[in-house]
């Protein structure tokens, strides 16, 4: 009987141990898993930033051409008006409110998956992971990697100043607001006409 008893003590003792040991294997697995995962996103984020920064080089080099673009709309504009009868000499001053836009072409992959996970006291869980891998497409043009842009978003012009010489007169002031309407789209209102001091 004392035998029996012992016997029945030894057994639990070594369930308890057993249960204790794969508790202890499965914690380590799920921290291992835990740690795969975080290295994996660091190192994905990371990937994305040096993207990023070579997509904000372009788009950065793209501004200066906007630049260009804004005083090459101006210089137009001037020399437009400037062949109107009564106009004279003209200076043009388009305000704009943003920056061009560049939005780059990107091979997107997405992953989801999901794991089911079950405890010893029968208890389910499910953990779901999304993985999104975004790319930029670059080509090669003499030697150097461009990335390719979707698009170009064009800024919204705010309004216009116009200096002239001939602007002291109301009939050239209406043909300049009338040319500067019909070329940028704007309404009168935002389109100011001055005499230039001479």
């Amino acid at each position: 009987m004392l035998k029996d008893k012992l016997e029945k003590v030894k057994n639990e003792l070594t369930k308890t141990d057993n249960k204790n040991s794969k508790k202890k294997i499965e914690n380590i697995v799920i921290g291992i898993l835990i740690l795969l995962i975080t290295v994996i996103a660091i190192n994905a984020i990371l990937s994305d930033k040096d993207e990023e920064e070579t997509v904000v080089n372009e788009i950065e080099n793209n501004n200066v051409n906007f630049q260009a673009s804004n005083t090459d709309l101006e210089t137009r504009l001037e020399n437009i008006l400037s062949k109107i009868e009564g106009v004279g000499k003209v200076e043009v001053l388009i305000n704009y409110s943003e920056t061009e836009q560049v939005v780059a072409m990107y091979n997107e992959n997405k992953k989801e998956t999901a794991t089911e996970e079950q405890d010893e006291s029968g208890g389910t869980r499910i953990i779901k992971e999304n993985d999104v891998q975004k790319d930029v497409i670059y080509q090669e043009k003499d030697g150097e990697k461009i990335p390719i842009t979707q698009k170009t978003i064009m800024p919204k012009i705010e309004g216009t100043i116009i200096t002239a010489e001939g602007a002291g007169s109301t009939e050239v002031q209406e043909k300049i607001i009338n040319a500067v309407e019909a070329a940028t789209g704007l309404a009168s209102h935002k389109i100011q006409v001055f005499e230039m001091s001479k």
